[in-house]
């Protein structure tokens, strides 16, 4: 049994293996021949593969620059880890978490069959943390086995069609399409900034339209100008942090500038990476999802991982990028000087919520709201771990926290039913949360404004 529950969750949780299945079943629903079927599966499968693995090499490359940070600038603190809390809570809670995580996506599946949401959640790695976080907080408060499969597969169900229903306005603008929908675990954050770049909505310039002059007209090309910031950075870092700690620590004796550069250059060839497999994904999924959408779900939109929105505007992701972690550094230092637990600007969450904010203000108000959106995401990662540490506490993770905007909206609402009125308090407000979604869901669906 625990080796089919194990198996289960490395299925769901490997996102490669996840849409290649969801594409093999909708290019089989279409009938389409045994060749297409392969084909298909297996390009959508390689292609989440070059996908995570550019998204592995920018967090290599990242890795390394948090602790030159840290020596650099002599700061200590949180710093928000999510797989660090899931490695830990799967241990204790893996099998419920499994099962929690199947009952969400199929309550997902249900959801949008039967209202007018049509969202499914294909990110399955996000699916698997947030099914990890519902099923502990849910048994904390003292909810037997059953009731917590019950009650955290229909809350993640909503999550899970909720959260891609929040961006998908912005999307369309984003894509021009209402085709591909965003299930990430910052959908709040993104849709924030989205909503925000409205100021700017007049006589916006889109970062994609910045006039460079002649001799800077090479700086347009993505994969160069994200070298050269990055080259940029890590050197005045480097610099700060001195080549002994460098060369004794991270770079294995290599020159520390040298070694700032080399990190720099694989930063920019992830990201190069991410945009080769976003692009094969989207040529073989968007026509596979066609026969779920037609035979089980009629109008469904799958939502995927944050990288899907980076080839739209490249620029608006290295500036969004930036914006944030530059509001991360004034947000500790607020922190320092007032007293309060300091949450270290994580590199990582900073570069991919970030950059998608960047490209959600970009949408609707250019360069303004690319920038406003990088502002909005830098204060929500370094502001919303700190109410959930509590919470994390209470529950055996002392010292760390989520950061993503919507594990703190559900774990945050959770912690409060739970202090409030424990697990009656929480099973009512889920009841209550469903019925709102499906009103809501037929509210503006009849106004057909759910994708406007």
């Amino acid at each position: 049994m625990n080796s089919f529950l194990n198996a289960i969750v490395d299925i769901f949780s490997e996102p490669a293996i996840l849409v290649a299945l969801i594409a093999v079943l909708g290019l089989a629903l279409q009938k389409k021949s045994i060749s297409d079927i392969i084909s298909g599966g297996l390009k959508t499968f390689v292609g989440f593969l070059v996908l995570t693995g550019g998204s592995g090499i920018v967090q290599n490359a990242l890795a390394p620059f948090s602790e030159m940070f840290q020596h650099a600038f002599n700061t200590q603190g949180i710093v928000p880890n999510n797989e660090a809390i899931v490695a830990v809570a799967l241990s204790d809670y893996g099998t419920l978490s499994a099962l929690v995580m199947l009952l969400g996506m199929i309550c997902n599946v249900i959801i949008a069959r039967f209202s007018n949401f049509k969202f499914i959640y294909l990110t399955g790695h996000a699916t698997l943390y947030m099914a990890c976080m519902i099923a502990v907080i849910l048994s904390v408060s003292g909810m037997s086995f059953p009731m917590v499969l019950i009650f955290g597969g229909i809350l993640l169900g909503i999550v899970n069609t909720i959260m891609p229903a929040l961006c998908q306005p912005f999307m369309k603008g984003i894509t021009g399409t209402d085709a591909i929908a965003l299930g990430h675990t910052g959908d709040i954050g993104y849709a924030l900034s989205g909503w925000a770049g409205k100021i700017f909505s007049k006589n916006k310039t889109s970062t994609e339209d910045i006039n460079f002059p002649q001799s800077l007209v090479f700086l347009r090309d993505s994969t160069v100008s994200i070298s050269i910031t990055m080259s940029v950075i890590y050197l005045i870092v480097a610099l700060f942090c001195g080549p002994t700690f460098i060369q004794e620590n991270l770079s294995d004796g290599t020159n520390y500038l040298v070694y700032a550069l080399t990190q720099a250059g694989t930063f920019a060839a992830g990201v190069f990476v991410i945009l080769a497999g976003v692009r094969l994904i989207l040529n073989e999924i968007l026509p596979a999802f066609k026969g779920i959408s037609e035979k089980l779900v009629p109008s469904s939109i799958p939502a995927l991982d944050c990288p899907i929105v980076y080839p739209y505007a490249p620029n608006a992701v290295l500036i969004g990028f930036l914006v944030s972690f530059l509001t991360g550094v004034v947000c500790m230092f607020i922190m320092i000087f007032t007293g309060m637990t300091v949450v270290l600007p994580g590199v990582v969450p900073h570069f991919f919520y970030g950059a998608t904010s960047g490209v959600f203000g970009n949408s609707t108000g250019g360069v303004k709201g690319c920038v406003l959106g990088g502002i909005i995401n830098g204060i929500i990662v370094s502001f919303l771990p700190l109410p959930l540490l509590p919470i994390m506490g209470s529950l055996g993770f002392a010292g760390t926290s989520f950061s993503d905007s919507d594990y703190g909206a559900v774990g945050g609402v959770l912690g409060l039913l739970n202090s409030i009125g424990g697990q009656v308090a929480i099973m009512v407000g889920i009841v209550v949360l469903l019925v709102i979604v499906i009103g809501l869901s037929y509210y503006f669906g009849k106004r057909g404004e759910i994708n406007e």
